[in-house]
């Protein structure tokens, strides 16, 4: 009997590589054949697409506020000479040309507030009553009849400035007011839950139109003779009333997904009902819905442009104003909605991001 005799195997194909440009093409783009056929067909449609929108926004493009030039360039160039010429209005609505300046400081000094208010360094106890301080400039200065700046009525701010207060105000006064009906819908008390399941269910049943609607034109008539409230007040309330219902739901979302047994416990440690939800149950909830109420933000920073219809003159509204007031440039009126589609874009994917960046600093917390 011979002996046996060694037969090496023959090596293995090394692993695919899982890293670099070529990896990720070949795992997201080519993966089989559908994907290929999809990426091929999508490329084929942005290569035929994309140098034909940059030569129409850009190179052969108007951007001088010369309405002979952007009448020649039509059909092959976009005139973006109605932004050139229209942009103050666009940006500032129908506040008084020659006061411009106090929006734009107000606004500047709201956004910095916003950035500032993002930032982990900031988050201390003194930033509300540096909001509190902001907030009485932004009003002082839009408002005037004070300082020796000229009275400025509510009815005539408008564009950015507006839009801005409006989302900003709405989503700090929703919040804690969803927070609250989100516990009150899972409360033991019958009456509370009931209030809350009326209030949320009511609002939702109904578009935000509607609740702008009721605000500015309905209200007034339930009013005693002889006391208004500004219109400007009546649409904050409804936008933050609105905003409440559905962020409330999205809230009580978090709420159901802690275990029943964590409060079990911690009413075994002695823990009252709100230092429970203050330290257990809310930091837990809150964490996990965090994509949801950014994208309830998102939400309604958008729907301000709807306060148009009851003659608040936003973003939007400052935009048709501008433009349907002007036969010359009204041809031009979709360079104008590119132009503001592109400042809500920055403002909502800026949000986005930040969204993310929390879910990361969440999900790290949670590793340690």
């Amino acid at each position: 009997m011979s002996a046996p005799t060694f037969q090496p195997i023959p090596p293995r194909p090394p692993p695919v590589n899982t890293e670099g440009l070529l990896a990720w093409l070949r795992s997201n783009l080519f993966a089989d054949w559908k994907t290929a056929s999809s990426t091929i067909i999508l490329g084929g449609l942005l290569l035929w697409f994309v140098p034909q929108f940059l030569n129409w926004a850009l190179f052969s493009a108007v951007w001088a506020p010369d309405l002979k030039a952007c009448r020649a360039a039509e059909g092959f160039g976009a005139c973006w000479g109605v932004v050139a010429e229209k942009y103050r209005l666009i940006i500032f609505g129908r506040y008084p040309f020659e006061q411009q300046w106090r929006p734009l400081v107000a606004t500047l000094l709201m956004l910095v507030m916003l950035v500032a208010s993002c930032m982990r360094p900031f988050w201390k106890p003194w930033l509300a009553g540096l909001w509190a301080v902001v907030l009485v400039v932004f009003f002082v200065l839009m408002y005037g009849d004070t300082l020796g700046l000229a009275k400025v009525e509510t009815d005539r701010w408008g564009g950015l400035p507006l839009t801005i207060l409006l989302s900003t105000l709405s989503i700090v006064m929703a919040f804690p007011i969803a927070l609250v009906v989100a516990l009150g819908r899972r409360s033991n008390l019958p009456a509370i839950r009931v209030f809350c399941t009326i209030y949320v269910e009511l609002i939702r049943g109904v578009p935000l139109i509607s609740v702008l609607f009721m605000a500015s034109f309905m209200f007034p008539l339930f009013m005693p003779q002889g006391l208004t409230i500004d219109v400007l007040i009546r649409v904050l309330v409804g936008i933050t009333l609105f905003a409440a219902a559905y962020l409330a739901e999205v809230i009580r979302g978090g709420l159901q997904a802690i275990p029943k047994g964590q409060m079990e416990a911690a009413a075994t440690l002695g823990l009252s009902y709100w230092q429970t939800q203050r330290k257990i149950v809310l930091p837990q909830a809150l964490a996990m819905v965090v994509p949801s109420i950014v994208n309830s933000f998102i939400s309604i920073f958008k729907d301000t442009s709807l306060v148009s219809i009851v003659s608040l003159y936003d973003l939007t509204g400052a935009l048709d104003m501008a433009i349907n007031a002007d036969a010359d440039w009204k041809p031009y009126k979709l360079q104008g909605y590119l132009f503001i589609a592109l400042i809500y874009f920055v403002f909502c994917f800026s949000m986005s991001r930040y969204s993310q960046w929390v879910e990361k600093q969440v999900t790290v917390s949670k590793l340690r």
